[in-house]
């Protein structure tokens, strides 16, 4: 495999025009120039590109934003893969790496972004929270910056967003409102709080999360061939019914 361009030490451009992919590694190009073979055992992470665009923004960030960074968002969705049993599309690296990088640089500057929905992240998306409060120690760990809370809410919010195959962070804010809105209604129909504890509660707001998704790129659907069975739910969860009822109108 030879260079056909070095980013920098660790980050090479392999390829053909037709095929190019960015490969990642510690020193994997030191003292090496275009058309030099690569030593592909020294390889940690490969990127296949098909967007022109986005195939630029890798080059750009890989030229600006320290390795150090990159290695640790590698770290931290190693570890949201293993914990929640998925897998992301690659434009989350450079995504959360440029998140994360912006976020400790703005803190050692003494600026400190509020998260206007830390709340409802830590009781919609408790699963990618857990995953945000390991990063903060991560990035503790590694840089000695102590980010806040708030930044763990955002790190968490990006996974949610590549979980849901979102390319829009904006849309994510809105399904959480939309969610929060809707637990609400059930919350004062029913004159009673959540177990936010419960495999119930978790498996109803993956639900809720996806028609929420659904709901803002209307992709709803309208299905008759299950009448019979509406009609059964109807009669024997009345109260149910009439809370889904109130949703509808909101």
């Amino acid at each position: 495999m030879k260079i056909k361009k070095a980013l920098n030490n660790n980050v090479a451009i392999v390829g053909d025009g037709n095929s190019e992919k960015i490969v990642m590694g510690r020193g994997i190009c030191f003292a090496k120039h275009a058309g030099d073979e690569l030593d592909e055992t020294k390889i940690e992470k490969t990127f296949v590109l098909n967007d022109t665009k986005v195939f630029d923004m890798f080059k750009s960030l890989f030229s600006e934003i320290p390795y150090e960074y990159f290695e640790l968002s590698q770290n931290i969705l190693g570890y949201a893969k293993s914990d929640l049993g998925k897998s992301f599309d690659d434009r989350i690296y450079l995504d959360l790496t440029d998140h994360i990088y912006a976020a400790i640089k703005r803190f050692k500057e003494g600026i400190v972004v509020k998260n206007a929905i830390l709340l409802e992240v830590q009781r919609f998306y408790a699963s990618e929270y857990e995953i945000g409060l390991y990063a903060l120690e991560i990035i503790k760990e590694r840089f000695d910056v102590e980010l806040p809370l708030d930044e763990a809410g955002f790190i968490s919010l990006h996974i949610v967003n590549a979980e849901l195959n979102e390319g829009n962070m904006d849309d994510i804010y809105t399904i959480t409102k939309i969610m929060q809105e809707i637990t609400n209604i059930i919350k004062y129909h029913f004159k009673r709080d959540f177990d936010e504890k419960s495999v119930y509660y978790y498996r109803f707001m993956t639900h809720l999360r996806f028609f929420s998704q659904r709901l803002l790129s209307d992709a709803t659907y309208n299905d008759t061939s299950d009448s019979d069975l509406q009609e059964v739910i109807k009669n024997r969860y009345k109260e149910a019914y009439a809370c889904a009822e109130k949703i509808g109108i909101y």
